[in-house]
């Protein structure tokens, strides 16, 4: 199971406008394929049908459903907070929160992060300071594991600065369950993140070549070098050379007949 990127849906039935079931299949018609069940207050009952509902709406996509919380809930994925449990269990996918290096470091077995919070966030108003584009790019650049943003991450301009600052997708809560219209703020936010990880066409003096808009490097094979695409850290390695004197002539030999 690969981990979690692009726009990811963190619910709360609390806030979201209509039914928090409205409001995921109205994320999921703009783009979403990711979606993070919370809703940890509700009885594991409640919540297992909750689970049901949502991974309904999402297998018609081949979308994922990933549960807060060590129990997946009759699934395989879960995202666990940063103060455990550890060792993870052995599911197929596994988050972690993290807010901080020391966090980071924790992670073993995980196979992907969010850091939080990137800016300053309605839904948990006072909590931080915010770690702003800059703090999650450092963030990023320590972290072994894939990256999502979190944390007040509303419009188009953030999604792509997160992008830009290496993470490999942004969640979030707030402004989608709270939006009048879930499905265009999705498309929205989806299309910007497809955009800032779209690479774009250059002219060189030989030709076009295509060069990456984000942080993300898309794995692409070249003669010589290795590219890692994971969270934006992958640097070419030098070529080695195989060749170390001029071209020599070609032999042309004839044909006696013998």
């Amino acid at each position: 199971m690969t981990a979690p990127s692009g726009v990811v849906v963190l619910t709360d039935r609390l806030v979201a406008r209509g039914g928090l079931v409205r409001v995921v299949a109205a994320a999921v018609a703009g783009g979403v394929r990711w979606v993070v069940l919370r809703e940890k207050d509700l009885p594991r009952a409640e919540r297992a049908a909750l689970a049901a509902d949502l991974r309904a709406i999402l297998a018609d996509v081949g979308g994922t459903l990933v549960v807060a919380g060590p129990d997946p809930l009759g699934g395989d994925a879960v995202h666990l907070p940063a103060a455990g449990p550890y060792p993870p269990p052995p599911h197929q996918l596994v988050g972690r929160s993290c807010h901080n290096e020391i966090e980071l470091t924790r992670l073993t077995t995980e196979h992907y992060a969010t850091i939080s919070p990137v800016h300053l966030t309605k839904t948990k108003p006072g909590y931080g300071p915010p770690l702003d584009v800059a703090g999650l790019r450092n963030l990023v650049e320590v972290s072994n594991v894939p990256v999502l943003a979190l944390g007040g991450i509303e419009t188009p301009e953030q999604v792509t600065a997160c992008v830009e600052a290496g993470a490999v997708g942004v969640a979030v809560l707030g402004a989608l369950m709270r939006a009048k219209d879930p499905a265009e703020t999705a498309a929205t936010l989806t299309s910007a993140y497809a955009k800032a990880v779209t690479p774009k066409l250059t002219q060189t003096r030989h030709g076009v070549s295509q060069v990456p808009t984000s942080g993300l490097r898309p794995t692409v094979p070249t003669q010589g070098s290795s590219l890692t695409a994971r969270s934006g850290h992958g640097r070419p390695q030098p070529q080695t050379a195989t060749n170390h004197g001029p071209p020599q002539p070609q032999t042309a030999t004839r044909d006696s007949g013998k």
